[in-house]
């Protein structure tokens, strides 16, 4: 028996174009009748990152797929298939690297391997919608001699920041001698100067304030007015808005604000035309508002959400859908009696006449710090099997 062990070094998030670390053990376990001659030998291993791509039969239609060969591939023990077995089709995979040929442990030994790999910058995003699914994953295969492959899958996610792929990093080592020793320093450094870069262009297309007034009106008249001071957000990020309905001359009975995404599916490759658009509600605020003047809320963009993006197969928008209760009766004001000592009660209406309405506000979603996003994340930085 040997025990496999993939660990992602940083989390089980990344921006794409970032260089992937993970480190993997084999071990021989000992155990009590363990003596010398229990050593164990396996005949190969290698690992590939892949993205696999799931769609809904009733909502998309797909050409036909190549990806039958696959299953006549799995027969053969000795061929290393990373999404045997998995639904959908392989969309994006990256080159296979051996991690070792005939490797033999004693009780008790261990032998660990590095595995690096670049994610590939003009891939999707991770995504798992109500149409289709894109799936990112590590796997790790390993045979012993005449027995079946085994593979070990680490699930990992990607997020994409459009702006990336088409900036060049300073070319600074072009006139320098190659180095072989240095090799690592440089690629880590490359690694750091895409993060930063990356942290720049999003504070730059985040942090850019200015105060954007909307008009609330229905077929009645004006309601009231709605400010909000940015449209650009980072998954993780609050959404503020703020309401003024002093000026307004139809009453608000009642308002809710929804934070949206849209998912669609481009026309060549929806099952039926015309097929209506997915939506998905990730924070909702409600509040009753009659006799109101000011009001705010605050939406929380969650950090395991996926940031807006389009393929040839579908794309994804966000949107915040309001939707507003207004009364027909313009009301009167309720007046305080001139002299204290009159008593005047007063009390709801039973019953009122309403008109409901909507609107929807688009609005940019971006990554954030992988790192961030690590934290919340669903997958384990930890991943392991026994052959």
């Amino acid at each position: 028996m040997i025990e496999v062990l993939a660990q992602l070094s940083r989390g089980p998030v990344f921006l794409a174009g970032e260089m992937l670390e993970c480190a993997i053990v084999f071990t021989k376990p000992l155990s009590a009748t363990s003596t010398s001659a229990s050593n164990e030998m396996l005949a190969w291993a290698s690992a590939q990152i892949h993205c696999q791509f799931h769609a809904s039969e009733n909502r998309v239609a797909l050409p036909p797929s190549d990806d039958s060969k696959h299953d006549v591939q799995a027969e053969n023990e000795t061929v290393f298939v990373p999404n045997r077995g998995e639904r959908g089709q392989c969309i994006l995979s990256t080159p296979p690297k051996i991690l070792f040929c005939d490797l033999r442990l004693d009780p008790g030994e261990s032998k660990s391997y590095s595995y690096c790999e670049t994610l590939p910058v003009d891939g999707p995003p991770s995504f798992r919608g109500q149409s289709v699914k894109y799936v990112y994953k590590l796997t790790v295969g390993c045979q012993r001699v005449s027995s079946p492959i085994k593979l070990l899958r680490v699930p990992f996610r990607v997020l994409v920041l459009h702006g990336l792929k088409e900036y060049q990093l300073p070319q600074d080592e072009v006139v320098a001698p190659s180095n072989p020793f240095l090799e690592e320093e440089e690629r880590v450094k490359k690694d750091s100067r895409l993060a930063d870069l990356a942290t720049e262009l999003l504070m730059a297309a985040t942090s850019r304030r200015s105060l954007h007034v909307y008009n609330i009106s229905n077929t009645r008249g004006k309601v009231g007015k709605f400010g909000i001071f940015k449209t650009v957000y980072k998954i993780g990020e609050d959404i503020l808005g703020t309401f003024n309905f002093s000026e307004g001359d139809i009453p608000c009975l009642q308002y809710s604000v929804s934070l949206q995404t849209e998912e669609s599916i481009q026309e060549e490759f929806q099952r039926r035309r015309g097929q209506p658009v997915s939506y998905s509600t990730h924070a909702r605020h409600q509040e009753s508002c009659l006799h109101t003047a000011r009001s705010s809320f605050s939406l929380p963009v969650p950090l395991s959400s996926t940031p807006g993006f389009t393929t040839n197969i579908v794309s994804l928008k966000w949107r915040l859908h309001f939707e507003f209760v207004t009364s027909r009766d313009s009301g009167e004001a309720h007046t305080v009696p001139e002299n204290p000592s009159e008593t005047i009660t007063w009390t709801g209406v039973e019953q009122i006449e309403v008109d409901t309405f909507s609107w929807d506000l688009p609005i940019k979603v971006l990554p954030t710090n992988p790192v961030l996003a690590s934290y919340v994340s669903q997958f384990s930085s930890t991943n392991s099997i026994t052959i």
